[in-house]
């Protein structure tokens, strides 16, 4: 038989947004159940001004959160705390390109978005992110240099394409051209992904 060729699967995500939390796993297993080129692409929920959110309103962030603990509690139950602040990820998402070089990407992701939501870790410090990569394996000590050149670069390229794919939030998946957005979409993706005949051994994954 034949094996089914590997296809292109895009996934937008903010390490601060606990939907894209709560689709991280099973955004992994994908790679494993699919023959698709898993690419995460970090993409920076945008700020109005320091410290404020974007087009959210306290009351539609209060409800995301109770929303997002629901789905956590279906799932067999894991810690989702409302932010202490609204946060500059792009440390955080930075150290995604630099834990995927280091092939630590998948264990780098999930440390950050469970430490992040119990309040443990600090997304917006490049000390603490420099630590996380370090514990995880990585040689870590280059980092902070990294992130102020070429990293910067790399989240800068990552969200010229989430603009480009007209991008609005996350998790948002972009499979031949079609979008869904948030984490509860997926069953609709994958019935995308078997109606194209890409059920297999798995595929790969990748940053950027």
């Amino acid at each position: 038989m034949t094996a089914p060729a590997r296809a292109e699967l895009k996934v937008y995500f903010d390490y601060k947004s606990p939907f894209a939390y709560v689709a991280a796993a099973p955004t992994f297993q994908l790679a494993e159940t699919y023959c698709v080129d898993l690419r995460w692409l970090p993409f920076q929920l945008r700020l109005k001004g320091p410290g404020e959110r974007s087009t959210y309103s306290e009351w539609k962030a209060r409800y995301s959160y109770m929303d997002a603990r629901r789905w956590a509690n279906q799932r067999g139950g894991f810690t989702i705390r409302g932010p202490k602040k609204v946060y500059d990820s792009s440390p955080a998402l930075i150290g995604a390109f630099y834990a995927a070089q280091a092939d630590v990407f998948r264990e780098y992701t999930l440390a950050v978005y469970s430490r992040f939501f119990e309040h443990r870790l600090e997304i917006d410090e490049v000390e603490q992110i420099t630590a996380l990569l370090a514990e995880l394996g990585a040689d870590a000590a280059a980092f902070p240099a990294w992130a102020r050149g070429e990293g910067g670069r790399c989240l800068a390229a990552s969200i010229d394409e989430a603009h480009a794919d007209h991008v609005f939030g996350v998790p948002l998946f972009i499979f031949a051209g079609e979008s869904f957005w948030g984490h509860d979409r997926m069953p609709l993706l994958e019935e995308r992904l078997v109606a194209a005949n890409l059920r297999g051994e798995g595929g790969r994954v990748r940053v950027g």
